[in-house]
């Protein structure tokens, strides 16, 4: 383990010095219903015109990992091309009784839980392979929960650039500040995902991490 984090440590380095592969590698992670899969499709349709994935109030709606390719994204007259790379909720349990409080029959909410389950073990995989990564949180709600500490924790790990998103400012509960006291060593950037609000900073903060 020890040897393949010194590998990707050494690979991101010299991506780096000698300049970066035509797309960079961007992961969204962070815990269910944050709003990882809002932001990932405000991008695509600003960039691409359309949508990665499907958004829900039920917990888990993204249970596998998707994508888009070469997304080309420009800020301050610069521009980069990344791969989007929107992972499921990590949460450290998923019980279907979750999903049967939505109405969800308890069949098809037991297959859930289990895509869910395997969802999560995906998404910890793939961060091997992410060179940025957007941690979305909901800023409505406590940030000093085990699942944030462990995503940041384990990115920390690696070596791999961090931007945290404060999502749902648009809400009244909103509060940014508390998890920029949560996370004092990371750039937070507070937007919507669903309204757009201050999406330009996020852009500008995303190419600062990137570069």
């Amino acid at each position: 383990m020890q040897i393949k984090h010194l590998k990707n440590i050494t690979k991101r380095f010299f991506s780096r010095l000698f300049g970066r592969k035509k797309s960079i590698s961007l992961g969204f992670y962070g815990p269910p219903n944050a709003g990882k899969t809002s932001l990932a499709n405000r991008i695509s349709r600003d960039w691409l015109g359309e949508e990665l994935g499907s958004v829900s109030n039920v917990p888990h709606e993204t249970r596998s990992v998707q994508f888009k390719e070469k997304v080309e994204i420009k800020s301050n007259n610069k521009k980069m091309v990344f791969k989007l790379v929107d992972t499921p909720g990590i949460a450290t349990k998923i019980d279907y009784e979750e999903f049967i409080k939505f109405g969800i029959k308890k069949k098809e909410a037991q297959k859930r839980a289990k895509e869910a389950t395997q969802g999560v073990i995906d998404a910890i995989k793939w961060i091997e392979d992410m060179e940025v990564v957007v941690v979305v949180l909901d800023a409505t709600k406590n940030p000093y929960s085990q699942v944030n500490i462990t995503i940041i924790g384990n990115l920390v790990a690696r070596d791999i650039p961090v931007l945290i998103v404060a999502n749902k400012i648009d809400l009244h509960k909103a509060d940014i500040k508390k998890i920029q006291d949560a996370f004092p060593d990371y750039t937070v950037v507070g937007i919507s995902a669903k309204t757009g609000d201050n999406i330009d900073e996020f852009y500008k903060q995303l190419f600062k991490l990137a570069r």
